[in-house]
């Protein structure tokens, strides 16, 4: 017999409130959180806490997911890591270190096999795990911890280990500044453009939409024009990728453009992004790149 659960993650302000949940059935589910995390560590630590709660059961387990980001890292880009010493190709440390290293550790010896799903499509085993992490966010934001759940009977003899918020927070998008440092619009503009191009943030269709415009729209190389929703249907990892900064204005207030180059294996191209400064937080309102002669 198999185990069919459902583990989501949820973060408001992304980083800010944070929570996780997973799903089987009405009397095996848990959730939990941490007052400030992220959404892929709310994602990572469902799969683990699932993973950590099961392990003394003889099924194999099969784990749904509406997140590129964790599939990838724990089914291809793991390996990869431990051989560099848990760094990525371009020789940085792993995001969410303390997660993986613990996730590969709860790996070893199972039968798991994942399932990506598209997140707020109706899944009903989604849906419950949605529910569960978006409760847990919640719950923090009111500076109470969720209930945990039942979870599985025996868990907390054989893995006293999955306890909510073993794993300290990461650094955020913007760790690179000093803890007292107050960005200024044009440094976090920037800084939310490079996290464009990381692994963490291309994986996860929910960070990339929590950056972009509900009318988003962007001209790409190609010349096609991408809308929002179809670009978070495809959008992935890409090659490493360099930005250099080339101008930025402000047009006018809360609207930064901010022209820069990107650099890769591909080439290099000039792009054009424009920024507009919402209620909550600077999003990208629109995109536009123009390939550079080889």
């Amino acid at each position: 017999m198999t185990i069919i659960a459902a583990a989501d993650g949820s973060a408001l302000g992304n980083p800010g409130p944070a929570g996780w949940g997973w799903y089987v059935d009405e009397a095996h589910w848990a959730c939990g959180g941490w007052p400030v995390g992220t959404n892929n560590m709310g994602e990572l630590m469902a799969v683990l806490d699932l993973l950590q709660q099961t392990a003394h059961l003889d099924e194999e387990l099969h784990v749904i997911c509406d997140s590129t980001y964790v599939i990838n890292s724990i089914t291809k880009w793991m390996p990869g890591w431990k051989r560099r010493g848990w760094k990525k190709g371009d020789g940085k440390p792993v995001m969410n270190i303390e997660l993986m290293k613990a996730l590969d550790e709860a790996m070893a010896g199972r039968k798991v096999t994942f399932e990506w799903v598209k997140g707020h499509a109706g899944h009903v085993l989604n849906e419950h795990a949605d529910r569960l992490a978006n409760a847990a966010s919640l719950a923090w934001k009111g500076g109470t911890p969720p209930a945990p759940g039942p979870g599985y009977a025996d868990a907390s003899t054989a893995h006293p280990a999955a306890v909510p918020g073993q794993v300290d927070v990461e650094p955020d998008l913007f760790s690179v500044f000093e803890p007292d440092h107050v960005l200024t619009p044009v440094e976090e503009v920037v800084a939310l453009e490079r996290s464009l191009l990381t692994d963490e943030v291309r994986s996860d269709p929910a960070a990339v939409a929590a950056l972009l415009h509900p009318q988003w729209q962007e001209v790409g190389q190609s010349g096609r024009i991408w809308s929002r929703e179809e670009v978070l249907a495809e959008i992935g990892p890409l090659p490493e990728t360099s930005l250099d900064v080339v101008s930025v204005e402000e047009v006018a207030p809360d609207l930064l453009l901010l022209v820069w180059r990107s650099s890769s294996a591909r080439g290099s191209a000039i792009r054009s992004s424009w920024w507009l400064r919402t209620s909550s937080g600077w999003v990208q309102r629109f995109h536009h790149g123009t390939p550079e002669p080889r």
